[in-house]
């Protein structure tokens, strides 16, 4: 009988999500709720730190691609993905020539936008932009640190909640 071949497995992602949204302000807004959704499934409550942070940063990431990002009639797509404890956040565009510059800075204080990119740099442990056949992708890592419980298997429905915790979660999300 022959050796037995080993087999080389590609490590997959704990959760992954993708959607694809309308590059409107209504749509990073709806980018960042999905989001929060989404996390609180695989076991990132609403309002704890790491929520908030990827909050905020899914806001910035998707409002600078419904912004800066915008070609009429295309969408955006918004990508969480975590994986060896880190939470990684996509918003990939269809204008690849409008990139983001390797270092951001704090714009003047008198300015009206250009402090998005600041807080994606304050919040994330790392954060780039990855060219694509057409347009871009600015991700952002977000460690889940030991409070960050992700939960691989038990859906949030399945989950037994106080009931003074569920009425607290569902007035934070209107």
């Amino acid at each position: 009988m022959g050796a037995m071949s080993r087999q080389v497995q590609t490590p997959t992602a704990a959760h992954v999500f993708t959607q694809r949204i309308s590059a409107t302000p209504g749509g990073a807004r709806l980018a960042r709720r999905l989001a929060r959704h989404r996390l609180d499934g695989w076991g990132i409550p609403y309002g704890s730190e790491l929520s908030d942070a990827a909050a905020q940063v899914v806001a910035e990431l998707a409002a600078n691609a419904a912004t800066h990002g915008r070609v009429p009639g295309r969408s955006f797509e918004l990508r969480l993905l975590v994986a060896g404890g880190v939470l990684r956040i996509e918003a990939a565009d269809t204008r690849g020539e409008d990139v983001p510059p390797e270092t951001v800075r704090l714009p003047p204080p008198d300015a009206e936008s250009g402090r998005g990119l600041v807080l994606v740099a304050a919040l994330a442990q790392a954060w780039g932009v990855a060219g694509r056949d057409v347009g871009k992708t600015v991700w952002a890592e977000l460690a889940l640190g030991a409070d960050a419980a992700v939960e691989a298997s038990t859906p949030a429905w399945k989950r037994e909640v106080a009931p003074s915790e569920a009425i607290r979660s569902a007035t934070r999300r209107r």
